[in-house]
């Protein structure tokens, strides 16, 4: 059965995708839904620049009107550029890039992929040393002319396996959690006790134990009940970004290897 395309999308499908979070939504797609719902107007993505609100306003049959000055400006659009030489290797940077542009591992120096870089700007304040640049990578160019529908489908691509990479990564870590701590209950209720004192003390263990695995399992259900991502994997992603998501997979494991 073919989807058939929500207001939503088409205005997601407008938007340049750079994840950069200037509209005051934390991606695109929350901030297309806002616009579908009349919740925030159609003048609040300055990567999107003027050509942008005008693919919005023909979209909604309204007037083109200037960009919000309060989500900032349109300009040409920049580039992250890392410091090598300051680089402490945080990882603050990774963790804030919304399209895995960045890579490097703890405690070693980071760069940025530059064909990937959507120039956000979101890695710039977690930095602690300062030492990342947004350098204009368009001159003269700014919006949707600096910015191509393939650069965005591709960007909103990465975005999508991202948020599907990290909420499995959660689940792992948390089902890895739920196994270790049922295995110390067990271990605890095995304990042989001997006085009133040891006897209170494994039951003051078990109460912290079950305690920890009821706040598990409400999260787990509070996770399930929260609306699915975008049901992205590899398979789902072009052949490009593909290459370019084991490229980096590739870089993350050779600085692995250096470490061993």
């Amino acid at each position: 059965m073919s989807h058939i395309p929500t207001l939503a999308d088409e205005i997601e499908n407008l938007l340049p995708q750079t994840q950069c979070t200037k509209c005051g939504y934390a991606a695109c797609r929350p901030y297309a839904e806002a616009v579908a719902a009349g919740d925030a107007n159609y003048n609040q993505c300055p990567p999107g620049g003027m050509e942008g609100v005008a693919r919005l306003a023909a979209l909604l049959g309204k007037p083109v009107i200037p960009l919000n000055p309060v989500n900032g400006v349109e300009r040409p659009r920049p580039v992250a550029v890392i410091d090598e030489s300051l680089c402490i290797g945080c990882t603050l940077c990774i963790q804030a890039c919304p399209v895995d542009a960045i890579v490097g591992a703890a405690k070693h120096m980071h760069s940025v992929v530059p064909d990937l870089c959507t120039g956000c700007d979101l890695c710039v304040a977690p930095c602690p040393v300062d030492c990342i640049a947004m350098v204009d990578l368009t001159p003269g160019k700014t919006g949707w002319a600096a910015w191509s529908q393939q650069q965005a489908d591709a960007a909103r691509e990465r975005h999508q396996f991202r948020i599907f990479r990290l909420r499995r990564d959660k689940e792992e870590n948390d089902a890895r959690l739920a196994a270790k701590a049922a295995a110390k209950l067990k271990a605890v209720e095995a304990e042989s006790t001997l006085t009133p004192e040891e006897k209170a003390a494994q039951e003051r263990k078990k109460a912290i134990i079950q305690a920890a695995m009821e706040r598990a399992r409400l999260q787990k259900e509070k996770m399930a009940a929260m609306p699915a991502p975008a049901t992205t994997t590899m398979n789902d992603l072009s052949r490009g970004v593909r290459k370019q998501v084991a490229d980096i997979n590739s870089k993350l494991d050779e600085q692995a290897n250096d470490q061993q």
